[in-house]
């Protein structure tokens, strides 16, 4: 099996570091190809000089424009139009010139259009900031516009992947050491969760190439955090349940299997509820969403047959002693265990079920209470933990051309049709300026400027009205599109795909619940917990965002990313703990069955929920807010998950609802004990017998 990996890592480990090269953070490349703002993206890359990157450079003085500034915008303005032909600045035309005033008098702006044949935003914003360095003293100046956030965006982007793959190796190589607390069992998993994130990126290198799927930036980091998490509580699981057999079986192999047969079922049961939640992300329209799905189903894969093939078989090479100092020895003498932290709080809450119930759900509750918060969507401007000089730019431009404060929607039209839609469009309420453009390909495209600030509802609703308007026009089949135009569709996509991935989410994960525990209420149960609990991490995530880090909204791809690894990766807690209490309850009963299963599973659960939370706060440390919104909310839904919800929730819960919790079992059903023998309360039920 060593072997086998060995080769499968000389063919792999080449193809994963590829993955970054196939990876795109385009809007058009995102959004569905019948999205409005994409036939228009499509149609610039389509016409000669391709689609512009579009670039806003402001001046301002504070004490006024002299004239020595006004001639460097000028020439600022020439050469910089001159180096980067064929398009010019949108502002010009013929009835005037390209640079405009304010009417304060203390700032000048031009607008420049570049073909992306000259290169993507990242590679141009530098030059085009470097080329308007020679200018006089006190002159500032700020090059804004949609393609200098692209160009800021995509540079927070550089090199995210190697940064979270070594801090989230550091954060889990610092975790399994506290959890060990052995100078070398910590670095096995270690090793196997590394060539299996190695082998996933390869994987979905190989799926991007193979069947066009759409890998953004930030499904390549969550690649990496879901891997490693999700691999490390695999090992967890299994290390314990290896290091119980070891001390039932001398030799080292026959106590593999051993732990394999306990371990395996429900680390299959985990791993296949999580890859059938992110499949269901295929039915989403948007393309990053979507793509999503089979991204990280291939990750949970990838550590699972790591898991249960490459770290069995290296434990077993490696024998007992790497468990050293505290090496597990074989006694044929059955030890009575000792009621350990575990133990007491499973006995605390059979005493007080009513009280850990309703306790839990209070706590919950409250926390729910953040989903009144402020929960408005997240502007592209506000995405960036440190303001880069693009979104200084925008408050600029609003300051010295209130008028021009949003960012510049495109219009095309059917030649014939450009001064009637021209004329629409500059009577539309919201629209400050609108200028007509070049005429080509059968094509003629309009500049439009409206008043209100990028990505705000106001911004929006001008879009919807621009869009209404021109729709109207019959036979200039105008359509409507540019950056702000692209993050509405994004908006609108996301909204429709949480009505449709969301409940699909919930009745695939409930279906294999019950086939799992082979029962129905259990799986109900199981759910309802994890609904409460996602509410609960939402509604304190909301709080936190908005009363303590000043966040200025949420981000409208975080609530369903977040719910999908709550749910999916939640419910994985309640999946070890519901598993190991049923195969329990078969030999002792409802109730002692899942105080056993409680025991046994407490401590490894909790690592494996630390470790799991610890990896996606790796996300926390990202200088972009969306990243850290999701890190942070999962980070504090699965510590809920595992901490108050798996350990004191669903075990009160299982011991109110007694054995009608595996309905319709054969569990479910009363024991039938022989004539003249009293029955006993469902707490006190005897073994069951196969």
């Amino acid at each position: 099996m060593i072997g086998l990996w060995m080769a499968l890592a000389a063919v792999m480990v080449p193809l994963s570091g590829k993955l970054s090269s196939v990876t795109t953070d385009r809007a058009v490349d995102t959004l569905p190809a019948d999205a409005e703002s994409t036939k228009v993206a499509v149609l610039e890359d389509s016409l000669p000089g391709g689609e512009d990157n579009t670039f806003v450079f402001v001046y301002h003085r504070a004490g006024g424009m002299t004239d020595a500034d006004r001639a460097t915008v000028e020439r600022h303005y020439d050469a910089l139009a001159g180096r980067y032909p064929p398009k010019a600045a949108a502002g010009e035309d013929d009835e005037g010139p390209a640079t405009r005033p304010s009417t304060d008098g203390k700032a000048m702006m031009f607008t420049l259009d570049v073909s992306t044949t000259y290169g993507a935003p990242e590679a141009l914003v530098g030059p085009l900031r470097d080329a308007a360095k020679d200018r006089p003293a006190g002159l500032e100046l700020e090059v804004t516009g949609p393609a200098a956030v692209d160009g800021d965006m995509d540079a927070v982007f550089d090199g995210i992947d190697l940064q979270v793959f070594l801090t989230t190796v550091i954060v889990v190589t610092v975790l399994l050491v506290l959890t060990y607390r052995s100078p070398v069992l910590w670095f096995i998993p270690l090793v196997v969760v590394g060539a299996a994130a190695l082998t996933a990126m390869a994987t979905v290198y190989l799926l991007v190439k193979g069947f066009g799927i759409v890998v953004n930036d930030q499904n390549s980091a969550l690649l990496t955090i879901l891997v490693f998490g999700v691999g490390t509580d695999y090992a967890l699981l299994l290390i314990a349940r290896y290091r119980e057999t070891l001390h039932h079986h001398e030799n080292v192999r026959v106590a593999m299997v051993h732990a394999l047969r306990g371990a395996a079922p429900a680390i299959v049961a985990s791993a296949a509820t999580v890859v059938a939640g992110l499949l269901c992300l295929l039915v989403a329209d948007l393309n990053s969403t979507s793509g999503l799905g089979p991204i990280g189903a291939a990750g949970i894969l990838c550590a699972l047959v790591a898991m249960l093939t490459l770290f069995p078989a290296v434990l077993v090479v490696l024998g007992r002693r790497i468990f050293w100092p505290a090496i597990p020895r074989f006694s044929a003498a059955v030890e009575e265990a000792k009621p350990g932290l575990w133990g007491r709080l499973g006995s605390t809450i059979s005493r007080r079920r009513w009280v850990a119930t309703l306790g839990s759900l209070g706590i919950l509750g409250v926390l729910a209470i953040g989903l009144a918060g402020n929960t408005g969507a997240l502007r592209e401007q506000d995405q960036f933990l440190s303001a880069p000089e693009s979104v200084t730019g925008f408050t600029v431009l609003r300051q010295h051309f209130p008028e021009l404060g949003g960012q510049p929607m495109t219009v095309f039209t059917r030649p014939a049709y450009q001064e009637r839609v021209l004329d629409i469009v500059e009577g539309t309420p919201g629209v400050a300026v609108a200028v007509p453009g070049q005429t080509s390909g059968g094509w003629a495209d309009i500049s439009v400027f409206p008043t209100d600030a990028p990505d705000t509802v106001a911004e929006y609703d001008t879009i919807k009205r621009v869009r209404t308007a021109v729709h109207a026009v019959s036979g200039a089949e105008a359509i409507v599109g540019g950056p702000s135009a692209e993050n509405l569709d994004t908006e609108v996509t996301t909204r429709r795909d949480e009505k449709v991935v969301i409940p699909l989410v919930l009745a695939v994960v409930l279906i294999v619940l019950a086939l799992l525990l082979r029962a129905i209420v259990a799986p109900l149960v199981l759910m309802a917990t994890v609904i409460v609990s996602f509410a609960a991490a939402f509604g304190g995530s909301v709080f936190i965002f908005d009363t303590i880090l000043g966040f200025k909204g949420v981000d409208y791809s975080v609530p369903l990313l977040a719910f999908l690894f709550l749910v999916a990766l939640g419910v994985d807690y309640n999946i070890f703990l519901a598993s190991r209490a049923r195969e329990e309850t078969v030999r002792l009963g409802t109730r002692e069955g899942m105080l056993k299963a409680l025991s046994a599973t407490g401590g490894v659960i909790t690592s494996a929920g630390l470790v799991l939370a610890a990896t996606f706060a790796v996300l926390t440390t990202l200088p972009l807010v969306m990243l850290i919104e999701v890190g942070f909310l999962v980070a504090f839904g699965v510590l809920l998950d595992a901490l108050l919800v798996r350990s004191v929730l669903v075990p009160a819960l299982t011991l109110l609802i007694g054995r009608r919790m595996w309905w319709p079992s054969r569990l479910s059903r009363p024991v039938e004990l022989p004539d003249g023998q009293r029955p006993l309360v469902d707490d006190q039920e005897p073994a069951l017998q196969r």
